[in-house]
């Protein structure tokens, strides 16, 4: 980490230092550190178990179990790492460990999995925007859902990349860290993750787009009603 940060990779130190805070306070048991930690990197770790095992209730048992093979050695995180990527490596363990156990492979390698061949289950996220339009949140929700089959659909050495810079938002070197890859890879991968889910969007989004602007339900009976008030034909 030492070396990283002489290139330029330095996590940002406000956080750091509430990461640290927080450690501090938990390894003196206070159970409000510990719901903060978990409350705030939730969502990250769940992606990262979802990335390699496409099973909601698995990835969700692999966060508990890395949150409390985590908790029970918090004494052993140094801050060498990011509390985000020790406990993303974390994850990621438990999440290959789940999936020896789900091949019954004698081991498994992040970078020599394969895609698998069942078909993908899709991770609900909620919508980011609330709308009055039944069309268009129907609309909404099978595009979402086209996004998230093509992330699923994808091999895994790119899928987990794909799920940490896209979805998650993780710079190229935090990547880089977490996975122990050099961030030209995390580059490579990522281009080619993009290629394979516009790939995969051209061929399913085409029906979905005919019904793109749609304008019924209550746009419709709204503007219906404001022409007939204004020629004053309305009841």
């Amino acid at each position: 980490m030492r070396q990283l940060q002489g290139r330029g990779y330095a996590p940002d130190l406000a956080a750091a230092a509430e990461d640290a805070e927080l450690v501090r306070r938990a390894l003196a048991r206070d159970g409000d550190a510990f719901r903060t930690i978990m409350q705030k990197y939730n969502q990250r770790l769940y992606r990262i178990a979802r990335s390699i095992l496409r099973n909601d209730g698995d990835a969700e048992d692999v966060v508990q179990e890395a949150y409390v093979r985590a908790f029970t050695h918090l004494e052993s995180f140094r801050g060498d790492a990011g509390l985000a990527t020790w406990l993303g490596r974390i994850t990621m363990n438990e999440a290959l460990g789940r999936l020896r156990l789900r091949t019954q492979r004698p081991s498994v390698e992040l970078t020599a999995v394969e895609a698998q061949g069942t078909d993908a289950e899709i991770i609900q996220f909620p919508l980011t925007a609330k709308s009055e339009d039944p069309e268009r949140t129907m609309a909404q929700r099978e595009i979402m859902q086209l996004v998230e089959q093509a992330t699923d659909n994808l091999p895994e050495v790119y899928r987990v990349v794909f799920i940490a810079r896209v979805i998650e938002g993780m710079s190229v070197e935090d990547t880089a860290e977490l996975l122990g890859l050099r961030p030209e890879t995390v580059k490579t991968r990522l281009h080619r993750a993009r290629r394979l889910v516009r790939e995969h969007l051209d061929k399913r989004i085409g029906p979905i787009l005919l019904e793109a602007f749609p304008f019924a339900g209550k746009r419709c009976e709204r503007m219906t009603d404001a022409v007939m008030a204004r020629l004053g034909l309305s009841d």
